[in-house]
């Protein structure tokens, strides 16, 4: 049996509407972060609006999955409700201001660079361990060649081909993947 974590967003989704409650924490899980990073990077809300947002966003997902068209389009079901959510906490903050200019300029690039940084995550999740480490060591952490061979035992140049190896094997998972059909 997979481990939750190991789920495709589908197989977690069709969990969730079979009533496991372990499902739904590991969807909670999964997606909490994007939903936080929309609310407060793309929209820029408060932490305690966003915060907010983010509690009705898993509550109305809870209350409508039935609604979702697409068990595989849940990231940007929820993307799209959260969205929806952080505008009308905008609304509801400055009544006055018209509607088109609720929505701060460049959300949507916002939006999108989150969508990408979650699809590389979840490539990497795919990586295998070693890919991972050395990936993270050198993109994350900033460790030069030199200092990753030492703390793994391997040659400089080895980590320099082992971080292409890996980098190609990502851009084959990612470029693999298909944008999911719009669930709304």
């Amino acid at each position: 049996m997979l481990m939750p974590s190991e789920l495709t967003d589908a197989a977690l989704v069709a969990r969730c509407r079979a009533g496991d409650p372990a499902a739904w924490h590991e969807l909670v899980e999964r997606f909490s972060r994007y939903v936080y990073a929309i609310s407060i990077q793309a929209f820029r809300l408060p932490h305690h609006d966003a915060e907010d947002v983010f509690q009705e966003v898993f509550a109305r997902a809870y209350q409508r999955l039935d609604k979702l068209r697409d068990d595989e389009a849940i990231r940007p079901w929820l993307g799209q409700l959260t969205r929806r959510l952080c505008i009308d906490r905008l609304r509801a903050a400055a009544r006055e201001t018209p509607a088109e200019d609720i929505e701060p300029a460049g959300a949507d690039e916002t939006i999108a660079e989150l969508d990408e940084a979650f699809a590389v995550r979840e490539a990497l999740r795919e990586a295998p361990e070693h890919c991972r480490e050395v990936l993270d060591r050198f993109f994350c952490k900033d460790e030069s060649y030199a200092t990753i061979g030492a703390a793994l035992d391997l040659p400089a140049g080895t980590i320099a081909s082992r971080i292409s190896r890996c980098l190609a094997g990502l851009r084959k998972v990612l470029e693999g993947k298909k944008p999911a059909p719009s669930a709304v």
